[in-house]
Order: C-alpha cells, then sequence, then structure tokens
C-alpha cells in the first residue's frame, strides 16, 4: 500500500514539472498539439498508478519521450513558419466589416449561437457594431469593435486621470514576503506598525498589501473581502 502511494506521489510531480516546463500558456491556451501531449501525459501516468505491477520505469519513461518531443516540437515550430501553420492552423476572420462570413462559420464549424455567446463575453450585443472578429489558433475570440462603437479614452475625452501602481503584496496567509516588503521600499518595523494599528498580528493577517502611494489594503482572517 505505502508502494502505491509513493508511486502516486512521483508521477504526480513529475507530471507537475513536466507542464511546468512545457510553460505557462499550457493551462490555459493550448494549441492542438499541446492538448494531445497533455491527454498522452495523463493516460500515461493513470497506467502505472492504477498496475502496481508495472515497473515505475515504465510510466516514467514514455512520459519522458513524450515531453521531449514536444519541447523539441515547439522549438520547430518557433523556427518553421509552415510548420506552425500545419500545426496550429492560422487565424480565420469570423466578421468582417459588420459582415459575419458563413463559409469561415462552417469551415471551423463555429454556430451562430456560438459566437454570439463569445461576442456577449466581450460585452457585445450587436453584429454590426463589430468591424472584424478573428478566430484565434487556440479558439480564443479576437473581437474589434467599429471605432464609433468603442468608447473615449480619457486623454480624448479630456478627463484629467491619476496613475495607477500595482499593488505589492506584503504578507500573504500570515507569511512576511520579504522579496516584496524589499521591492515595496518597506521594512518589517513598518509592517508591525502597520498590523498594530490594525489590532493584528502576523499570524492573523490574511493579506497585506501596498503601492507606491502608500495605499495599504489588510484583510484579517475571518473578515469579509
Amino acid at each position: 500500500m505505502i508502494l502505491s502511494y509513493l508511486r502516486g506521489i512521483i508521477l504526480y510531480l513529475v507530471l507537475i514539472f513536466a507542464v511546468r516546463l512545457m510553460g505557462k500558456r499550457q493551462i490555459g491556451q493550448m494549441e492542438p498539439s499541446e492538448f494531445v501531449v497533455t491527454m498522452l501525459l495523463a493516460n500515461l501516468a493513470a497506467i502505472p498508478m492504477q498496475d502496481g505491477g508495472i515497473p515505475l520505469y515504465s510510466g516514467l519513461v514514455p512520459i519522458l519521450t513524450v515531453l521531449a518531443l514536444e519541447l523539441v516540437l515547439s522549438w520547430v515550430i518557433m523556427k518553421s513558419v509552415l510548420m506552425r501553420k500545419f500545426l496550429c492552423g492560422k487565424p480565420v476572420i469570423l466578421i468582417d466589416n459588420g459582415q459575419v462570413l458563413t463559409e469561415n462559420l462552417r469551415r471551423t464549424r463555429v454556430t451562430l449561437d456560438e459566437l454570439s455567446g463569445h461576442l456577449r463575453e466581450k460585452d457585445v450585443l450587436d453584429f454590426q457594431s463589430v468591424q472584424y472578429a478573428i478566430l484565434e489558433t487556440d479558439g480564443n475570440l479576437s473581437v474589434f469593435p467599429f471605432p464609433k462603437e468603442v468608447p473615449a479614452p480619457a486623454k480624448d475625452a479630456g478627463i484629467p486621470v491619476k496613475p495607477r501602481y500595482l499593488p505589492v503584496t506584503v504578507v500573504s496567509d500570515g507569511c512576511l514576503i520579504q522579496e516584496n516588503l524589499k521591492r515595496s521600499g518597506k521594512d518589517r518595523q513598518w509592517v508591525e506598525k502597520v498590523l498594530a494599528e490594525k489590532g493584528a498580528t502576523l499570524r492573523q493577517t490574511l493579506l497585506l498589501t501596498v503601492d507606491r502611494e502608500d495605499h495599504i489594503y489588510f484583510l484579517g482572517r475571518g473578515q469579509q473581502a
């Protein structure tokens, strides 16, 4: 029984390593070849995980082989436009100047209901307000409304806008993040002072962030965000 647990842990860690090595884009936006590799890795890991009679290396060797092929293929795709088109396809225009291209819908097997759903996700309700809608190779839909349909940016409307700064997480789930503390230009004494003002300790702090303008966000355990 213990051996089965160890085999499962090892295969799990190898799969995590494989996915990390393949890149963060694997998780959310997969090309067809990447999707196939992900499915293969899952199936290859499931066999030795379920059958204790199969040697562990019988599962690790195919997983590492498929991973190596994927890395080589990714390099080839980066270097070769032809291979990129063959394996990943190319973007397809579904709406051109407000006109739905039904032939391209049929070719990509996208229904009008699916197209309408994707447009609603982009806060678009009218086909005629879309200048271009492009189906990308990863399955996402890029939508470009006509310029007259796009809200004017603040600079064109003459509205003064304050700059925005990215908050830095200083404390997360009761742990002080030294790297971020240094990046924010603060020190531990500053953290202790802020927590004292909030009536909390480090362990009672779920989240503490600060930006360049010293805007502080504090969330203690048991509080509502």
